[in-house]
């Protein structure tokens, strides 16, 4: 009975509370579930995910991709994020490695190049890939604090009813327009920026684009690959923390979905 929630949870709470064959837990599990979308599942307290949190392994890694992962977040449709800002992310998120990787390419790479008659050359490019990976890991950190909302509001969502609970609301709409504004005035000089030195680096460098396009794609697809592997993860902690009772096992879980 474990998953029979699953099936009412697109249903009106009224439908559920006349369900007399649902116990009373699974009644509140169908309502936890209605209520928060992955993020707050995930994120629930020990005591909460041993009671609610009956999903299998693959129900759990999903998740995490759909909340974590780039190109999976732009397919959920129950986060608290902007669509059309996800979707922005994603295609900066290429130029950002475009431009990096263009960064990258000096009077010893070229010679490189030379040397190996034009050839592509993996095991001298890899170090420039981890490094330019690494630096659009920590842009993109950088850029999702001023991009995505949904973080402020679920905190506003999970403070207790106050009488001013309304203000609180109007702060958080001017903080997250003044946020938006911000990240799209800068991420639009970066575009320019890249826009300008990337124009300038084809036109002199003209058979050294094909190099650069590699290494942009090989980078940007490790960057979408990655994570794949490390989410894989926190569920071998979950699963059986919450099966067994380990509060422990939990909290390495928790450790490990946070990268």
């Amino acid at each position: 009975m474990k998953n029979n929630f699953l099936k009412y949870s697109n249903k009106n709470l009224l439908t559920i509370n006349n369900k007399s064959k649902l116990t009373k837990e699974e009644k509140e599990r169908i309502l936890l579930i209605m209520r928060h979308n992955d993020t707050e599942l995930n994120d629930l307290e020990y005591n909460q995910a041993v009671k609610y949190d009956h999903r299998t392994y693959f129900s759990y890694y999903f998740s995490l991709l759909k909340t974590n992962h780039l190109l999976f977040k732009i397919i959920n449709k129950r986060d608290y994020n902007s669509q059309m800002i996800k979707l922005y992310l994603f295609v900066f998120n290429f130029n950002l490695n475009y431009a990096v990787n263009a960064l990258f390419f000096n009077d010893d790479t070229m010679h490189k190049i030379y040397q190996d008659g034009g050839d592509f050359n993996f095991i001298y490019k890899l170090p420039q890939i981890i490094y330019s990976t690494i630096i659009c890991f920590v842009f993109g950190f950088v850029l999702d604090f001023f991009a995505l909302s949904e973080k402020s509001i679920l905190d506003l969502k999970h403070e207790k009813l106050s009488k001013n609970m309304e203000s609180k609301a109007k702060v958080l709409i001017r903080t997250l327009h003044f946020k938006f504004i911000n990240f799209f005035i800068f991420s639009f000089i970066f575009l320019l920026i890249f826009w300008y030195y990337l124009s300038c680096f084809c036109a002199v460098y003209k058979n050294t684009q094909y190099h650069l396009i590699k290494d942009t794609l090989i980078s940007y697809g490790t960057s979408m690959i990655t994570p794949l592997g490390i989410y894989l993860i926190p569920g071998i902690f979950r699963i059986p923390a919450l099966k067994k009772r380990k509060s422990y096992l939990y909290t390495f879980s928790k450790l490990f979905q946070i990268l």
